[in-house]
């Protein structure tokens, strides 16, 4: 359903997006951010499902600033070879990556309608930031994002709704710094799922779909009242 085109951040740089276009006019728009794995076919599949709900959708490949092409597997060298990515990524001169994202934003924007951002794991954590950092977000739906329970993320504050997914058998997300964080954040809407680190793909062994499938209800709710 949908295709890679080129996008140009505000510095200039050129990077591909993951763009997937619904069959009439859009009712808003998402951007979608990667796990440490690329836009690989799990996060087209999910691109091509928020288009098939109506929406414009938008993947900007994140780890492009470090390593084009990227589109690794979930065995170990996938996750060794991701992390290491990430850690590039993250090491960039501040604003880093967020160009690119913002530069997603605008590109979604000119579909008409408002935009939502969603992410998972270190996608969760760049949605979350976005939702803090970026403008033209209407809504932000992070999922078990790594990182964003940390003292220096909590004290950010959302622009915009956020509805923020975790899970309690998540071993890179202490329990604690998830209730630390519901606390600070009263204003987001926060759910704690029976599962592990990564249950929303169905092509990791972690994955819920009891968990997905009631996250991806509650996402697709929040986006469709937030982005009416």
């Amino acid at each position: 359903m949908g295709q890679f085109i080129n996008l140009t951040a505000a510095d200039g740089f050129v990077f591909p997006a993951y763009v997937a276009e619904p069959a009439g006019k859009p009712k808003a728009a998402i951007v979608v951010l990667q796990e440490i794995f690329g836009v690989n076919s799990h996060i087209q599949a999910v691109t091509d499902r928020f288009a098939a709900q109506g929406y414009l959708a938008v993947a900007p490949a994140t780890f492009h600033r470090v390593k084009p092409g990227v589109d690794l597997g979930y065995d170990e060298a996938g996750v060794t070879e991701g992390i290491a990515l990430k850690a590039a990524v993250n090491g960039l001169p501040a604003p880093g990556v967020l160009t690119d994202i913002q530069a997603a934003i605008d590109h979604a924007a000119k579909a008409g309608g408002k935009v939502g951002i969603i992410g998972f794991c270190w996608g969760g954590f760049l949605a979350w930031r976005a939702a803090c950092l970026l403008t033209g977000l209407s809504a932000a739906v992070p999922y078990y994002g790594g990182g964003m329970t940390a003292e220096a993320e909590v004290a950010l504050q959302p622009k915009c709704p956020v509805l923020a997914h975790f899970s309690d058998r998540d071993h890179s997300i202490p329990l604690d710094t998830i209730h630390a964080f519901i606390k600070a954040h009263p204003e987001v809407e926060t759910h704690i799922y029976s599962a592990d680190h990564g249950f929303n793909c169905d092509q990791r062994g972690a994955h819920d779909e009891a968990a997905a499938k009631l996250a991806r209800e509650r996402s697709l709710a929040f986006f469709a009242a937030k982005l009416a």
